[in-house]
């Protein structure tokens, strides 16, 4: 399922989710104008490795420098131009709605802690993991946990291919996200069975369960305009 538009409308400038995508995109840039062994390197420098944390004696073996930067930089890292362009679209769906709630500042924050709890759910479900984890998908994912508490009886305009027949539906966003999410644990679950997955599954899981925890904090009640009301089962639209 690949998002088009939601229904919810934005009341102010989403200049924090733009700067997000800005970062993201200038990263990648950036990552397009280094030769193969320097990417190799870059990646497994400013992405996280489990194991480099995990087993310092390892990692000093390997030659990895002390640092705790690779926490912040590999949710701006991607893999491929689908990678990035995927990831950042569907931030781009969410999360203009969700900044209007939380405000520029706190928004910004909020997708860092997400993309922090992202990486822990990873790291504990892999701590041995020798490959780099990069990509935005577990801070994003923090965004559609929000936006699932916030806008659940929003419409998602969806892309789903059947057969290879294209069939575009609106779907209700809590419907929409509700299926995302149960996809990611299933998948994490089943991993082991199936195989390694260059997917980080839990990563999404730790980002969305994050979200849906950390907009109750950092949400805004009087910017909550349009936000779902569990009383009323409406939006909070104001008296015309």
């Amino acid at each position: 399922m690949i998002p088009l538009r939601d229904n919810v409308p934005r009341l102010y400038p989403a200049y924090a989710t733009w700067l997000i995508i800005g970062l993201n995109a200038g990263a990648y840039l950036f990552e397009l104008f280094l030769p193969g062994d320097a990417l190799d390197e870059f990646v497994h420098l400013f992405g996280v490795v489990p194991a480099r944390f995990f087993d310092p004696l390892w990692a000093a073996w390997v030659g990895y420098p002390d640092s705790l930067w690779p926490f912040l930089t590999y949710m701006f890292l991607h893999a491929g131009l689908l990678h990035v362009v995927l990831n950042l679209w569907t931030l781009w769906i969410f999360a203009d709605n969700v900044e209007d709630v939380m405000g520029h500042g706190r928004f910004f924050a909020f997708y860092l802690l997400c993309g922090l709890a992202a990486l822990g759910l990873h790291m504990l479900f892999a701590p041995a993991s020798t490959a780099p984890l990069i990509g935005a998908s577990g801070a994003v994912a923090g965004v559609m946990g929000a936006y699932i508490v916030l806008f659940p009886q929003g419409r998602v305009l969806t892309f789903i291919p059947v057969l290879f027949v294209p069939w575009i539906v609106r779907i209700p966003a809590g419907l929409f996200l509700g299926v995302w999410f149960a996809i990611q644990i299933i998948s994490g679950l089943t991993e082991g069975v199936a195989g390694a997955s260059d997917t980080a599954w839990w990563a999404h899981v730790g980002g969305f369960a994050a979200g849906v925890l950390l907009v109750r904090v950092f949400r805004r009640k009087e910017r909550c305009i349009h936000c779902y009301d569990s009383v009323t089962r409406d939006y909070g639209f104001p008296d015309l």
